[in-house]
């Protein structure tokens, strides 16, 4: 039987909020519709992508661990695949609008509002987390305080998933399918992201690399995974 794990509407958190979380649930309402249609079939021509997550499913189910969340999961189709795969998975993400269009296009999922900055989950809840460009949005400084929830609600020996893109300046993308929206996206070495997951108590296991495919037009820079696991024992 799956565990009902809950989530914290982000509508609790709206008078305490960041203003970086307002910007970026703004910028994908208004997307969400050209954005889930853009990036429907995304993983399919991705096979690199595709390994990285199905090396993840297979550390989890390895462990025989309990549920996993795709933090920032947009339209649902990482969320999906990862169902696909045999996890027991469910999504999360800032948007109402993303939200929406991940329940009507997967039904049989459940899909969550809410922030990765203030998961309303227990100790030690979960057997994994996917962030899949999901801290692309999240300024340097708040990204500690991020890695040490991750760290909270995954079980010992839980598995965290990280995609993000490489590199030192940021992308500011404005007027994205015409929308009078603009948001930053943010890059970052693989390096320091690395220390500070060992700063958050994590333990590396794999990092890879790959180059910008062909696909990946506003983001022509490498990018990064990263895997990493909650130790067993302090």
């Amino acid at each position: 039987m799956k565990r009902h794990i809950s989530v914290r509407p982000d509508s609790v958190l709206a008078m305490t909020e960041a203003s970086y979380l307002r910007a970026t649930r703004t910028f994908y309402d208004a997307v969400a519709v050209d954005y889930a249609e853009r990036f429907r079939t995304d993983l399919d021509a991705k096979p690199v992508d595709r390994a990285m997550l199905a090396a993840f499913v297979e550390l989890v189910r390895a462990d025989g661990a309990g549920p996993v969340v795709d933090l920032g999961c947009g339209p649902g189709r990482v969320t999906a695949h990862l169902h696909s795969l045999g996890l027991d998975v469910f999504g999360v993400d800032l948007s109402p609008a993303m939200v929406a269009i991940a329940r009507q296009a997967h039904p049989g999922l459940r899909f969550e509002e809410g922030s990765m900055t203030a998961l309303d989950l227990a100790d030690g809840a979960l057997g994994g987390v996917v962030a899949w460009y999901s801290i692309i949005h999240t300024p340097p400084e708040r990204l500690p305080e991020v890695f040490t929830e991750f760290h909270r609600v995954l079980a010992p020996g839980g598995h965290l998933l990280l995609a993000f893109q490489i590199g030192d300046e940021p992308l500011h993308l404005a007027q994205p399918f015409g929308h009078p929206v603009s948001l930053d996206f943010r890059r970052s070495s693989p390096d320091r992201i690395a220390e500070l997951l060992c700063q958050a108590g994590f333990a590396l296991s794999s990092r890879l690399l790959r180059e910008p495919d062909e696909n990946e037009s506003t983001s022509k820079v490498p990018q990064a995974y990263l895997l990493a696991r909650k130790p067993r024992k302090p």
